[in-house]
């Protein structure tokens, strides 16, 4: 059977009357900036997360920028941020005029820990991004302890649960993307900055409108970075459904276990107390590309995101391309994404599998 890497169709096909209804809405009333949408949207996901504020943005790469900018991150600073990541968490730094110092990450979670930042922490160090990677739930409170504001970037992590609270409520401030196959996708692109802190929030609105409380004054130079209307229009009629959509890809997982994956490959493990709602369900193992040949053959979708690393890359070369980060360079290596969504089936689950039993089997 064909199995695609994210289904976005099958979750969306109960909602297309209510998506269509609310984009219908939204033309007719004829407010496509910063209106009534956004202002709900803001406030319904401040409530899910627990936090004081949400302020909508473009993207997850803006709301990166522009959460660190209203940290306080600025020229001469440096932010720790993990090089087993997507690009973005990288990329969204030297905007501020500060400088990226990668890290390397545990080899069972994938992620950060506050051994690994402490590692790469210097005098000059004035934040650090924590991604919550894959859906998992990075060790915030720990990082915190380090004595640096922690940022988390939950752009893949919408849903998932620690034990501390939600993704998005832990740090100083969070990001999340609503890039269309993230966990709370819209129909297009859009990101979200989440805090408690009126300061930070209060800065995060200024630096979205170009610098501006009042758009005939410009205190700050800013960003045109706000999220649409149609966009927070559609994002309110998927959000009820996260919480059933997290629950499911959870129990997907569980298939894959169940299907017994975990005999033949190393299968993403949650950190001690999370419930993570797995945005990508990324194995390991020696034979990978063997394993992508196999399931690329089959019909079944696959993806290897981080090869290779984020400092590897010649856009960060300036930032220390050259250093060693032994783990995270494994990883790079060693990793593969296979199919989850919040409706893969068991069955699903078992042909992934037996396809992927077919490349030890040959051996």
């Amino acid at each position: 059977m064909r199995i695609p890497l994210f289904d976005i169709h099958t979750p969306l096909e109960p909602l297309q009357a209510r998506l269509a209804a609310a984009a219908t809405a939204t033309l007719e009333r004829g407010a496509f900036v910063l209106g009534p949408e956004v202002e709900a949207f803001e406030r319904e996901f401040a409530q899910y997360l627990g936090v004081e504020h949400v302020v909508g943005v473009a993207n997850g790469t803006d709301a990166l920028t522009i959460a660190l900018r209203a940290m306080g991150v600025g020229p001469g600073d440096d932010v720790v941020v993990p090089a087993f990541t997507f690009y973005a968490s990288a990329e969204a730094i030297p905007p501020t005029g500060a400088r990226p110092v990668f890290c390397d990450v545990d080899r069972d979670t994938m992620m950060v820990t506050a051994e690994t930042v402490k590692a790469a922490l210097t005098p000059a160090t004035k934040a650090i991004v924590a991604v919550h990677l894959f859906g998992n739930v990075a060790p915030v409170r720990e990082l915190e302890a380090l004595g640096v504001p922690v940022l988390e970037d939950a752009a893949q992590a919408a849903g998932s649960r620690g034990p501390d609270g939600r993704p998005g409520a832990l740090g100083a401030a969070a990001t999340f993307s609503f890039y269309p196959t993230k966990n709370l996708g819209a129909m297009g692109d859009g990101g979200a900055i989440a805090t408690s802190s009126d300061e930070i929030m209060e800065l995060a609105r200024m630096l979205r409108c170009h610098g501006s409380r009042d758009q005939s004054t410009w205190q700050l130079v800013g960003y045109n970075s706000r999220l649409d209307e149609i966009q927070a229009a559609f994002l309110r009629v998927v959000l009820p459904e996260l919480e059933r959509w997290s629950d499911g890809r959870a129990r997907a997982a569980g298939y894959y276990a169940e299907a017994g994956l975990g005999k033949l490959v190393e299968l993403p493990e949650p950190t001690p107390g999370a419930s993570p709602a797995w945005h990508v369900f990324v194995i390991r193992s020696d034979a990978v590309d063997e394993i992508a040949a196999a399931l690329t053959g089959a019909g079944i979708g696959n993806k290897v995101y981080y090869r290779p690393a984020l400092h590897r890359h010649p856009a960060m070369a300036p930032y220390g391309n050259a250093l060693e980060l032994p783990v995270t360079d494994e990883l790079a290596r060693r990793h593969l994404a296979i199919p989850i969504h919040p409706m893969l089936s068991l069955a699903q689950a078992e042909e992934v599998t037996e396809r992927i039993a077919t490349v030890f089997a040959g051996r």
